[in-house]
């Protein structure tokens, strides 16, 4: 009759362990609320691609330079600068990473839906950003800042004002915030 103790026991610990789980579970994700830059090694592989596709071709990501804006809502931001060396010059000298974002975004004054893209920045102080089709979307004014400590090729910051971020080229870099 030792049976029922040890059929109480599996059943209460049957009922305990999912819940113990799903604390555990609990207790490693962020805390809710909060924004988190993201750096490359916590974009690629894990999240972006290691190829993209764009204007009839597959390029190579450059895991190294990816980076992105994690939301409050676990939404997501991230771009990663890509080997464009098989498209012809004309794309080239405008499209040097792909963007990927989950939510609508503001940069420079220009609303940029959900989707993925590829942007650049130009020669006098401009960034585009292109269709997948390389068709232009927009052209915006970005910024050179001299003070930067140490340029890397791609990165993103958070800016001084909450909720608004910047993504780096180099020294150059254009300020966005998440759309309403």
């Amino acid at each position: 009759m030792n049976i029922r103790p040890s059929l109480l026991l599996c059943a209460t610990v049957m009922l305990i362990a999912p819940g113990l789980s799903f604390a555990q579970t609990q207790k490693a994700a962020p805390a809710a609320g909060k924004e988190t830059v993201l750096k490359a090694d916590e974009v690629s592989p894990k999240l972006f691609p290691d190829k993209v596709f764009f204007r009839g071709q597959v390029a190579n990501v450059q895991a190294r330079n990816t980076g992105g804006v994690r939301y409050a809502d676990e939404f997501l931001v991230m771009a990663g600068l890509v080997d464009n060396s098989g498209y012809s010059t004309g794309i080239r000298e405008k499209y040097q990473a792909y963007l990927i974002s989950e939510v609508s975004i503001e940069i420079g004054w220009q609303k940029l839906k959900p989707g993925a893209y590829g942007i650049g920045f130009l020669d006098n102080n401009k960034f585009i950003v292109m269709d997948l089709g390389a068709n232009d979307l927009f052209t915006t004014s970005s910024t050179k800042d001299a003070e930067i400590k140490r340029p890397v090729p791609l990165q993103f910051v958070a800016a001084s004002e909450a909720g608004k971020y910047r993504l780096y080229h180099g020294r150059d870099y254009v300020e966005f915030h998440r759309a309403n």
